[in-house]
């Protein structure tokens, strides 16, 4: 078992902290709904580790930034992740009870509730980058494109597609990476770039070593969320243990082995440091943020 950087916990920490303070001022109380706004908050504000909002500040610190120019941009993929858990648990989806360790949007409201929640918190989350001060607008769009992409039918959504059209198959590795490249690997790697487009000068070749970074960083993340759904504890863990077996979900330990997979997380996790070997010690808390997706818990 790997062990954790006690950097993350610390960075993790502050992040959380910045992160979660803007989430509650973003998410006001300005709703035609009541009962739509204490869903949106329900969901957003209801615990989290803040990976992807982390990730996306650690990449402006890599690059010299002071982290502060990358806080809305990086509450916009926290919503967009919020967005994508609703509407994964949802029946139609992975029909999931438990969600943080609390009942998910849809059992603790109802399912059309859950739904708006998530189309709500998708939309504010765009309108959060067209607003997201210290930038330039030509950066902002380059912004939303990105997310957009990340988050769309060639992203996250595609992934969830091809999730779903997977169950009771069995995949080839290169299936299943192609899968999780999408599903889970596109909003962390639209979260390293986007942080690292908060730094006006950023190089095309900086910017292709942080995507490398988080190319491997996302399937690494899938990996260990894959270990813990068989290795883990729901109460720990947050949501049903064993919920992918008993679905008949490709994953990786089922493909290689327990051993297997973790000797595959264990190289992801060298592609993924490697990937900074060309930046200083302010790339840190990146180097950080890798090892603690694979020695997490939950």
């Amino acid at each position: 078992m790997p062990r954790q950087n006690p950097l993350a916990e610390v960075f993790l920490e502050t992040c959380r902290g910045n992160i979660d303070a803007e989430l509650d001022r973003c998410i006001d109380h300005n709703a035609a709904s009541g009962r739509l706004q204490e869903a949106m908050r329900y969901s957003v504000l209801g615990g989290g580790k803040r990976i992807r909002p982390a990730l996306c500040v650690a990449a402006a610190k890599a690059l010299g930034q002071s982290g502060d120019e990358a806080l809305i941009p990086a509450c916009a993929v926290e919503l967009i992740h919020a967005y994508s858990l609703i509407h994964d648990d949802l029946p139609a989806m992975d029909d999931d009870e438990l969600r943080r360790g609390r009942p998910t949007t849809h059992i603790a409201f109802d399912e059309a509730t859950a739904i708006l929640a998530g189309d709500a918190l998708q939309t504010l989350a765009f309108g959060l980058l067209t607003e997201a001060p210290g930038l330039s607008e030509s950066i902002r769009l380059t912004m939303v494109r990105e997310l957009s992409r990340a988050s769309g039918h060639s992203g996250m959504v595609g992934g969830q597609a091809i999730d779903l059209e997977s169950v009771g198959k069995t995949l080839v590795l290169s299936q299943l990476e192609t899968m999780h490249r999408h599903k889970t690997g596109a909003l962390i790697e639209a979260s390293v770039r986007i942080g690292a487009l908060t730094a006006p000068s950023v190089s095309e070749q900086a910017l292709d070593a942080l995507t490398r970074y988080a190319k491997a960083l996302g399937l690494a993340f899938q990996v260990q969320d894959d270990l813990l759904d068989i290795e883990g504890d729901t109460n720990i863990i947050g949501k049903p243990q064993g919920s992918d077996a008993a679905r008949s979900k490709p994953t990786y330990p089922a493909l290689l082995g327990i051993t297997g997979a973790r000797d595959h997380l264990a190289t992801l996790l060298e592609n993924a440091q490697q990937s900074l070997r060309e930046f200083g010690p302010e790339a840190d808390p990146l180097r950080a943020m890798a090892d603690y997706v694979v020695a997490r818990t939950h």
